[in-house]
């Protein structure tokens, strides 16, 4: 009686959201997504996507997968509380709210090799195409392409089935779970032969009025993209599937064997010649040539301990912004006249929990961040390649510190906030600009905020940053002052020494200020340290202003 009433006030999904065990649905034979395994268990990056969120944020999942269109129906009518995999049109947003998307789905339309080839949508009308029943791509048919004679079916399966026996001209199913069903099942006449629509959103979705639950599942897979599990899932699900054919691995190895043997032969060779060839007037030079060599072979292993370190940041974050920052600039670029229609028809309105009148605002600047990010991760790939070139990079630029520095600022703010409740910073008024890389000194001011943020042991703990110029010295000078920890005076002189770090144990490799001062020192600065331990640590960033009046860059 009592689950009864509460179904009736409409408020059994919530009450799953607080603490009940909450009930998510997902399509039977849609891999590698989600389908019922051979041990018949769900499984598939939604299903294991799922269960980490349900880690991370403490909640009870119950996971029942089932033919879509039942699916959708038991959503609808209450019996379950979300589905794990959907795809965001703005029909189904009058019904369903949507998650941020934790992938993107490409549709294609599979046709028998050698009936057809480039098909696009016009090219529909008339002829007969199978598609799953109720799925975004049955609504997309009936909108886009009305002229075609849809068949609709249960599963992905029974479309590709249904078309490799000979019956109707194609099917219209997912990229992905087309290519793999059609290799398990050995459906070896199928070939996709056009791509009629752009790649759709596919993420969580409840009923409308059930947001709360949902926020908590956005929120988990936050926390999952960010610590990168969600992209080893993705990557472990949605990776380029292997083409069957010749037996790559082993052929592979033989290749390793032989070229092994080669390479001792060839080795076994050259010790030979060198020792027929060693004479008295040759020393000195081969000498010189093998010293070049080790110096060389000294800075690649330098260089590959650096990309062993990093690699790993670097891969996360590039992907991640690469896959998403796309779709979500066009999505807002889309929306935004919709957004502003409604706001001024209907007043404000939350969006992402905040009101709308702010978020207008907010979400260019945070799409501009992370363009700006994505940038800072292609710049970091340039300087190791500069490294491994033994070149400096461009110092060509009139560059603004106090602009440099409010950027970092902006970068880092989250690492600020999270660290200390007392920042502070303060601009020198009108100073002059200075010669250089402005985003080879932005890196130096962000390593050095950064070590600043890390060397507090408490939020009470204040930073201060400030900027002035030196008149007397005609020079710019940066201050990154903390009431931190502070540095033992053993370790001061050497903050400067390749992979010298105190902080081992939390990841650090040591790299950071050592390239802060190469940087540093290519643009004719310097890059000083005064700390006393227990009570914080000053690091000064002096550099050349460009030669003129201080009025004259005003």
């Amino acid at each position: 009686m009592l689950w009864t009433a509460l179904l009736w006030l409409g408020l059994a999904g919530p009450a799953a959201a607080q603490g009940g065990v909450i009930r998510v649905g997902g399509d039977l034979n849609y891999p590698p997504y989600e389908f019922i395994n051979e041990q018949g268990e769900p499984d598939g990056y939604n299903t294991e996507l799922t269960l980490a969120i349900a880690e991370v944020m403490g909640m009870q999942v119950e996971i029942e997968l089932g033919h879509w269109q039942q699916m959708r129906r038991r959503l609808l009518d209450g019996e379950l509380d979300v589905l794990q995999g959907a795809v965001f049109s703005p029909e189904r947003a009058r019904w369903f709210a949507f998650s941020p998307p934790h992938a993107l789905i490409n549709h294609s339309l599979f046709a028998r090799k050698g009936e057809a080839a480039n098909v696009s949508l016009a090219d529909l009308a008339g002829r007969e195409v199978i598609v799953q029943r109720d799925s975004i791509m049955h609504e997309q048919l009936s909108r886009l392409a009305p002229d075609a004679l849809a068949v609709p079916v249960d599963t992905h399966s029974d479309a590709l089935r249904l078309l490799a026996s000979g019956r109707h001209d194609f099917a219209l199913v997912a990229n992905l779970p087309g290519l793999y069903l059609g290799r398990e099942l050995e459906l070896s006449n199928l070939a996709p032969v056009g791509h009629p629509f752009p790649p759709h959103r596919y993420g969580y979705m409840v009923t409308k009025g059930n947001e709360a639950l949902l926020a908590r599942f956005s929120e988990g897979l936050a926390i999952l993209k960010n610590t990168g599990r969600q992209q080893a899932l993705y990557d472990k699900w949605l990776g380029p599937l292997e083409s069957p054919g010749l037996p790559w691995k082993k052929i592979g190895l033989a290749a390793a064997l032989v070229s092994l043997l080669l390479l001792l032969g060839l080795a076994a060779i050259m010790i030979w010649n060198r020792t027929l060839r060693r004479e008295v007037d040759r020393r000195s030079r081969e000498l010189e040539r093998q010293q070049q060599q080790l110096l060389q072979a000294d800075k690649m292993a330098s260089l590959g301990i650096l990309v062993s370190g990093v690699a790993h940041e670097i891969n996360n974050p590039s992907g991640l912004l690469l896959l998403n920052l796309p779709v979500l600039k066009e999505a807002y670029q889309d929306a935004e006249e919709i957004l502003e229609a409604h706001y001024h028809s209907h007043g404000d309105f939350y969006l992402g929990g905040l009101p709308y009148s702010r978020m207008r605002d907010e979400i260019p600047a945070m799409l501009d961040d992370m363009l700006t990010s994505a940038d800072r991760i292609r710049r970091i790939v340039d300087d190791l390649r500069d490294f491994a070139r033994q070149g400096p990079g461009e110092l060509n630029e009139t560059v603004d510190l106090n602009a440099v520095v409010a950027t970092a600022i902006r970068l880092v703010d989250t690492s600020i906030r999270k660290a200390s409740h007392h920042f502070e910073v303060s601009y020198g008024e009108g100073l002059p600009p200075f010669r250089g890389n402005g985003q080879r000194i932005e890196q130096v001011v962000i390593n050095l905020i950064v070590n600043a943020c890390q060397a507090l042991t408490g939020p009470e703990q204040g930073i201060r940053v400030s900027t002035r110029y030196l008149a007397g010295s005609r020079e710019l000078c940066l201050e990154v002052r903390d009431q931190g920890r502070g540095i033992a005076p053993e370790h001061l002189s050497r903050l400067r020494d390749p992979f010298f770090t105190t902080k081992r144990e939390q990841g650090g490799i040591g790299l950071g200020l050592a390239v802060s001062s190469g940087i540093v020192q290519e643009h004719g600065g310097r890059l000083e340290y005064d700390s006393t331990p227990g009570q914080g640590t000053t690091a000064t960033l002096t550099l050349p202003a460009l030669k003129g009046n201080q009025s004259d860059h005003q």
